[in-house]
């Protein structure tokens, strides 16, 4: 007899998942993901990537304000013999977490105890990591501190960036999480206990996450990009910065200071240590350009700064 599930997501990280447990055989009896929010310049009402994969498939799809308050009641209706979430958003209260019957298995975008948090994947881009990957976990009222029970690495392209790399870890999460499933079926699923000592946690991403401090390295300030891009994004002043890659550059120049500022040479700008060259970028209210078309409609000065210092009086 096939486990009765309740999934729990909400954006496109979650929706391999859903379709894994669907294309197994699973009995998806409910979906939960998150309130309809505006989005977009002309701020429709969309329905999030889980929700519109729910509905194509027929499943019963429940978004309330509060899951530990107003979905407590729907949940206890579908008498799940398990929760499956994946970048749900909602933090499960005890109540949530006693419902079903074998736990709530969480598919989590990072080597965990490593990059606990809302935002593993950027954050482990912007920290220069070259591995990362998924654990699948029994989830408890801690942030992503419940048991392990399955991991799986991956290595970093030095050209991805967190959508690119979000987009493959789903994949590999959604795998995971059917083999997880499983083992949890067999009865030989393995169930590890974190080591606290070697826990990290990053915090919720935020607009100021994006400024990017020029006076840091190149490096700094490419991974800062990767791990933001293509959203929040990263910016210098008001310019959106969607890639970028460190070179190395001896100088005196202040640091901010145009390098080279042309279509043929590109825009480099002086980091803290060495040059960053930017090399796609989207100005306010514009489209994402290469750097180099951008150059050839937009005049900029070599020997100035990209974001001018503010004269106060």
């Amino acid at each position: 007899m096939s486990l009765r599930i309740v999934f729990m997501g909400t954006p496109q990280y979650g929706v391999p998942s859903l379709e894994a447990l669907i294309a197994a055989g699973y009995d998806v009896v409910g979906v939960f993901c998150q309130p309809d929010k505006p989005s977009g310049r002309g701020h429709k009402v969309i329905a999030c990537p889980v929700k519109q994969c729910a509905q194509q498939h027929g499943i019963p799809v429940f978004q309330p304000q509060k899951t530990r308050v107003d979905g407590v009641e729907p949940l206890k209706q579908l008498a799940p013999d398990l929760c499956v979430t994946a970048a749900f958003g909602h933090i499960l209260s005890q109540e949530v977490l006693d419902i079903p019957k074998i736990g709530t298995v969480n598919v989590h975008a990072s080597l965990l105890p490593k990059y606990r948090g809302s935002a593993p994947v950027n954050w482990a881009l912007m920290m220069g990591e070259t591995v990362t990957g998924v654990t699948t976990m029994l989830t408890d009222r801690g942030m992503d501190t419940g048991d392990i029970l399955m991991t799986r690495a991956v290595e970093i392209d030095p050209q991805e960036d967190a959508g690119m790399l979000t987009e493959r870890l789903a994949s590999v999460g959604a795998e995971l999480l059917i083999e997880t499933l499983r083992a949890i079926e067999r009865g030989d699923c393995p169930r590890i206990k974190q080591n606290e000592e070697e826990a990290t946690y990053y915090p919720l991403l935020k607009k100021e996450t994006g400024i990017m401090d020029l006076g840091q390295t190149a490096v700094h300030l490419a991974n800062q990009v990767r791990g933001l891009s293509p959203r929040p994004g990263a910016y210098i002043g008001e310019y959106k910065i969607l890639w970028a890659e460190p070179e190395e550059w001896e100088g005196t120049e202040t640091a901010g200071t145009i390098l080279k500022a042309d279509p043929k040479q590109g825009l480099l700008v002086r980091a803290g240590e060495g040059a960053l060259r930017i090399v796609r970028l989207q100005a306010p209210g514009g489209k994402v350009m290469d750097a180099r078309d951008y150059l050839r409609g937009h005049r900029m000065e070599a020997g100035t700064l990209i974001v001018p210092e503010r004269v106060d009086g």
